[in-house]
């Protein structure tokens, strides 16, 4: 059996796009989806209800008495899954290939050594339907050795290596690595679900990847992966890159280019919010990963130890910003 985990909160205007999607698929294996419904305060138990009430013998439904966060949320799932593969579409995302999941089953079925499938996807745009290419595959073979993708998985800075929501793998070295290793899935600090995932099943055997476009992306919106202010961006930055730190640390991989990458990355979105204590956090957070300090970080640093000068460059930067806007 194959069974689908979708976490959902507060999707009630997208979540019956999403398991119509998985409810589209035609596979020759069993398929199950779990809904890890996280206490929403919006109508999304009530979509999830219904669904589950139409589709008794597909759709479990499993609806959080409060909200346990995405990461408690999705492996509490996959504990109760029954299936021997894992599917994993959010509450906001959707599949667009019918045969996603087929396609899928047959390689693993095929090829004991891998661990994992995943393919190509498209982003969403909420606001008007249409989509955009996600950019290159950087790894675009149809089967490679996992461990040789280790490094790049941890310093993905633009699009993922390894989409999750695209992705269908095996759920036995997943599950004996959240026994061994509980706190590197379920640290709250960490705040993601799904680089912990892709990372130890390519530790353990060969990743596969399909060319094929099977998933909508969904961006425009707010998101754990795209919020909607600077101190929730930060924070997503300050906790991911934090998990790929004790990652690296696990395989003994240097990191250092794309901690200094991020260091900036959190640098600025203090410098454009006029946060002090996060351009604090951000310097403390540089000594604990041990990032040498380049040209463009002193800068920034700089910048923000003055108050006076920090609101000149944001008032410098605002008049860019409307010259920018206005030649578009």
């Amino acid at each position: 059996m194959i069974s689908v985990i979708v976490t959902t909160y507060n999707q009630e205007k997208t979540i019956a796009r999403t398991l119509d999607s998985i409810l589209m698929q035609q596979c020759h294996m069993p398929i199950e989806i779990i809904i890890g419904e996280d206490c929403s305060t919006d109508g999304t138990r009530a979509v999830c209800q219904s669904y589950a009430e139409l589709h008794p013998d597909t759709i479990r439904l499993i609806g959080n008495d409060h909200n346990k966060g995405i990461q408690d949320n999705y492996f509490d799932c996959m504990l109760a899954a029954r299936g021997e593969y894992i599917g994993d579409c959010a509450g906001d995302d959707f599949w667009t290939d019918p045969l996603k999941l087929e396609k899928e089953v047959c390689i693993l079925e095929q090829h004991p050594d891998v661990m994992l499938v995943h393919t190509d996807w498209n982003f969403y745009y909420e606001s008007d339907g249409s989509t955009r290419p996600s950019g290159s595959q950087p790894f675009p073979a149809p089967i490679t050795e996992g461990r040789k993708i280790l490094k790049a998985i941890l310093t993905q800075t633009a699009r993922p290596v390894v989409h999750l929501c695209t992705s269908l793998y095996r759920k036995a070295p997943v599950l004996q690595a959240l026994h061994e290793d509980e706190p590197m899935f379920r640290n709250k600090a960490y705040g993601c679900e799904d680089l912990q995932v892709a990372f130890v099943l390519a530790e353990q055997g060969n990743i596969a990847y399909l060319p094929d476009v099977t998933l909508n992306y969904s961006i425009g919106h707010n998101s754990i992966s795209s919020p909607d202010d600077e101190i929730k961006q930060f924070r997503f930055k300050q906790r991911t890159t934090s998990l790929c730190c004790y990652m690296a640390q696990r395989q003994n991989i240097d990191i250092s280019q794309f901690l200094q990458l991020r260091v900036f990355a959190m640098c600025m979105h203090a410098f454009r919010s006029h946060q002090a204590s996060l351009a604090e956090e951000t310097l403390a957070c540089e000594q604990k990963w041990q990032v040498a300090r380049n040209f463009r970080n002193k800068c920034l640093f700089a910048v923000m130890r003055h108050e006076g000068l920090w609101k000149a460059a944001l008032a410098l930067r605002r008049v860019f910003v409307r010259l920018k806007q206005a030649v578009r």
